[in-house]
């Protein structure tokens, strides 16, 4: 090493060395040229690395979880049992892993909702939404396989729960819920099959759909809402390497901070392992992001102009989240740069909807 450059000198030796034997010049003239938007809606920016930061989270400690877990009724309980009580700071991590997955589907609902209100869907950034709220359906997947995991009383009734639901979809429904279970009811098979989607085919779909979703983004940067676009203010951009990188470390240290101290202060329970043979406890109900689903489920009459009830309302929810998922397709005014009000009501009632009835659904359950 020659001990007189003062790249090395500096610290440098180790990119000198890489650079010597890779071509990075792509990559810095990308970084010195991207450059993210600054206005008054830049904050709703930040959410995206926080979401991707809590998936990392996931990851990571789901793998230290894989090392003591067992997927079998027999053993899933007592596993989860061993983890809390007699490795050492398994109780943490497992608090960690149940909190971030909260924290990122809270996380990501507050992106896509601030993305569509932004109107970031706007051409050419069709597929990055489409991407965006398809991540956000494996993620509830993700929240859905991995709540009957820990095989305890809560977990299993309300998988049973959730799974009857798909037994209404029309044509496919019942061929849905044996696939789900595995058989007719919920059983040690369903908790192998929903382990081998947490751990395996979820993650691996996942990974790939945000590898696209992150190529989009930084292909073809952030967008400025169309009131920031037509406002006669001069645009600043902010360079994203350090300025930008820097702030959304400091957003990850906040949301780690919180997650740390929710899974110390506030540690998941585990409650009392699973008996197929037991009642339906009363007032069973889902994780807190499907409470909009199963509140408005409840709404709906049995009957109505004699159609069955729970029919039209899986309908109805499953056209609007077709129509959520296609509204870069269906909202041409907003790519042609004219103001849309119908679909930012839309928008408006969307959120409404889903916090309000996660609002009631809570209020249900915390009388």
């Amino acid at each position: 090493m020659d001990a007189g450059n003062p790249k090395q000198r500096g610290g440098n030796w180790l990119l000198n060395w890489v650079e010597a034997r890779v071509d990075l010049s792509a990559i810095r003239h990308f970084i010195a040229k991207k450059t993210v938007p600054m206005h008054r809606h830049s904050i709703w920016y930040y959410f995206g690395g926080m979401a991707l930061f809590l998936f990392c989270v996931q990851v990571a400690t789901g793998i230290l979880l894989l090392l003591y877990y067992r997927p079998t009724a027999e053993a899933a309980f007592e596993s989860v049992q061993f983890i809390v009580a007699e490795v050492e700071f398994g109780w943490l991590i497992r608090n960690v892993h149940s909190w971030a997955a909260n924290l990122m589907i809270a996380v990501l609902f507050v992106h896509m909702f601030s993305a569509f209100m932004m109107k970031a869907y706007r051409q050419p950034r069709e597929l990055t939404w489409v991407s965006g709220v398809l991540l956000l359906g494996l993620s509830l997947g993700f929240g859905f396989s991995g709540y009957l995991l820990p095989w305890n009383e809560l977990a299993f009734f309300a998988t049973k729960v959730g799974t009857e639901i798909v037994n209404d979809v029309p044509v496919i429904g019942h061929w849905l819920l044996l696939y789900l279970r595995g058989g007719e009811e919920v059983t040690g098979a369903t908790l192998t099959r929903f382990f081998g989607f947490h751990v395996a085919v979820l993650p691996m779909v996942t990974t790939a759909l945000l590898a696209l979703h992150l190529l989009l983004v930084q292909s073809q940067g952030m967008s400025r809402p169309p009131s920031v676009e037509a406002s006669e203010e001069p645009k600043r951009d902010m360079p994203f390497v350090p300025q930008f990188a820097l702030r959304d470390l400091l957003g990850w240290l906040v949301i780690l901070g919180v997650l740390v101290s929710l899974a110390a202060f506030f540690p998941w329970e585990l409650g009392t392992k699973a008996d197929p043979f037991a009642p339906t406890p009363a007032g069973i109900q889902p994780e807190w992001y499907f409470l909009f689903a199963f509140e408005f489920l409840k709404l709906v009459p049995a009957e109505v102009f004699s159609i069955e009830g729970e029919f039209l309302a899986i309908a109805f929810l499953g056209l609007a989240g077709l129509v959520w998922l296609l509204v870069p397709f269906l909202d041409r005014r907003s790519s042609r740069g004219l103001p849309s009000p119908l679909f930012t009501w839309f928008g408006v009632l969307a959120m409404i909807f889903v916090f309000g009835l996660t609002l009631v659904g809570w209020l249900h359950a915390n009388p």
